[in-house]
Formats: C-alpha cells, structure tokens, sequence
C-alpha cells in the first residue's frame, strides 16, 4: 500500500506532494482479464489512467476490473506514451485526484540528477535546439551574478528510452534559485521557442551539490561558463 499517497489524498494535499508519494511508492492500476488497462472516464468524457493507494482499496472502487498491476512512475509514463492518455486519476479511501502526466515528467526530470545518475543518461547535443540554447546562454549568464555555470545535454531515460534537452544549473545561492528561474524565463520569452516537455531544468547549488557539479565536469559536457572578472593589477 501507498500511505504517504493515501495520506495525501485524504488530505488533499497540493501537486508537489501528491507527485512526491507517486514517485517514490508507485500506485495500482486496474486491468482487464486481458491484462488491458481499465481507464477511467473523466467528467468531460476524457480517458485517464487509474491509480490506486492498494489492491483493496482498487476491487473496491473497480469491482470490474480482472485484478490490479503495481505500477512505478517509470511504468505510468510509458503507458502515457503508448496510449497518448495525459492524465493520471489517483485514488484512495477517502479521497482522490486528477494529475496531468506533464506535470509528473517535469518532476521526474527535476529528480533526475537525485537518483546520482540512475534514471538518467547524459552525453552533448548537437541538437539544434542545445545549439540554440548554449548560444543564448553565452550572450544572457553575464546578467546573473548568482549562475556560474550552465550544462547543455541531451538526457534519455534508462528504462523508457524517453529523452529530451536538460539544463544544469549551478547557483551561488539556496535552492531553489530565484535567479534560474530568471533565467530561464528570459531565454523561453526572448531566446529560444521550445515547449515544456521539450526541456528539463535542474539547479544545483555550488557547495550543497559540489558531488553532483564535479561528476558533470567529467562527463564531456558543454559548459557554459559566467565570464570571470577583470582583475586590474598596478605597477
């Protein structure tokens, strides 16, 4: 059983924990005796795919369904990917809520870099879009005293395959970074078109995540580096 995604359900709890307990537990999903996915119906007729806290709690809201799958985030995502459904219904005893996939692949690629590589591989883009974004990155970091460095790479998923453009941003100050969303919200509005599940962002502070930021040095990424100032020396 889920608790912690249970306890947040009953307590009706905001995205960001709801997602949390999802990641870290997984949910059921009720399945046809063909093994199928049942989905469930949204109020505008929409399909969603079903998650419960338990099996129990599963036969007793889906009697119909064949049985139930544990599913982890990883499993919930492809099935998204192969049926096109973008919305999660998440369930329990006392009560439940609807969750947009997009919202749980922003967070796992956020989480990315957590898992100490894991989840993730990193290697450089050539992709027209890293092009762009490293190029807008050079003519913008200077506007950021906070941001050191930036890490363009092109980031694929171990278990699905899924890959998309990842930001690593490493900040002189608390996580998370005002000045990285600055930034990101200036080269997204004035720099570079590219859509939310296009891209994924992660700041790392310089002391707190020193591990992370000196395993990315090694890892032949692109860096984009805020210029160093000038020193004036006299004679």
């Amino acid at each position: 059983m889920n608790s912690a995604l249970a306890a947040a359900l009953d307590s009706q709890a905001d995205d960001s924990e709801l997602l949390a307990a999802l990641a870290d537990h997984g949910v059921f999903v009720p399945v046809q005796a063909s093994g199928s996915v049942l989905f469930a119906q949204d109020a505008d007729g929409g399909s969603a795919i079903p998650g419960f806290v338990s099996e129990a709690c599963c036969a007793d809201q889906v009697p119909q369904a064949a049985g139930a799958v544990h599913c982890d985030v990883l499993r919930l995502l492809d099935i998204a990917k192969q049926t096109g459904v973008e919305m999660l219904s998440l369930h329990s005893s006392g009560g439940w809520a609807r969750v947009p996939v997009p919202l749980l692949r922003r967070m796992m690629r956020e989480r990315g870099r957590d898992a100490a590589g894991e989840w993730l591989r990193l290697r450089p883009s050539t992709h027209v879009l890293a092009i762009a974004l490293r190029q807008a990155l050079m003519r913008r970091i200077a506007e950021f005293p906070a941001i050191r460095t930036v890490w363009v790479s092109n980031a694929r998923w171990r278990d699905t395959g899924m890959e998309h453009l990842m930001l690593h941003i490493a900040v002189d100050e608390p996580i998370p970074s005002p000045s990285a969303k600055r930034l990101m919200d200036v080269l997204l509005a004035e720099e570079v078109a590219i859509g939310d599940d296009e891209l994924g962002v992660l700041a790392l502070n310089t002391k707190t995540h020193a591990d992370h930021l000196a395993e990315l040095e090694t890892m032949g990424l692109d860096p984009v580096r805020a210029p160093r100032p000038k020193r004036w020396w006299r004679r």
